[in-house]
């Protein structure tokens, strides 16, 4: 990132435009500018809106604004890219141990530790459970209920 930033900087300073100048025509603030002069990329939170910087920074200044925006990619590669291969390999074989007969993709979703049958017997115990309590607490309310076919009349004494 230090090589793209000293060159847009000796650009922009061998054609005698001004940091403010650039910030001014670019619409861009000139601290960003600055920060990308100088490599300071941990200064932007979105990796996309500091693309558009140097892509339009470079137009700006005359440069191949692809150019620029290719040597970028492959220092991001590069910078974001510490894992090594033989760590990647060793996970990968171990991934395809524990995936007997499948093939293995780091997208791949891992199944289910259970087939659909275990969840649906699961269910329908459980909705036979609910069913079961509903119906002794019913039984449980009507046993010291008596119904009368016959209305009968109390007399009271008086």
């Amino acid at each position: 990132m230090d090589s793209i930033g000293s060159l847009l900087k000796e650009t922009r300073e061998s054609s005698g435009v001004k940091l403010e100048e650039a910030s001014n025509d670019l619409d861009i603030k000139s601290e960003f500018l600055l920060n990308i002069e100088n490599g300071n990329i941990g200064c932007f939170k979105d990796i996309y809106e500091l693309k558009g910087y140097l892509l339009n920074y470079a137009k700006y200044l005359g440069l191949d604004g692809d150019k620029i925006i290719d040597e970028f990619n492959e220092y991001m590669f590069e910078y974001t890219s510490k894992i090594p291969i033989k760590a990647i390999e060793k996970q990968a074989q171990i991934d395809a141990k524990e995936e007997t007969g499948r093939i293995v993709s780091p997208y791949t979703k891992k199944p289910r530790k259970y087939s659909k049958k275990y969840y649906i017997g699961v269910y329908l115990i459980i909705f036979l459970l609910v069913i079961l309590a509903i119906f002794w607490s019913i039984r449980q309310i009507t046993i010291g209920n008596t119904k009368t076919n016959v209305i009968s009349y109390v007399e009271f004494n008086r």
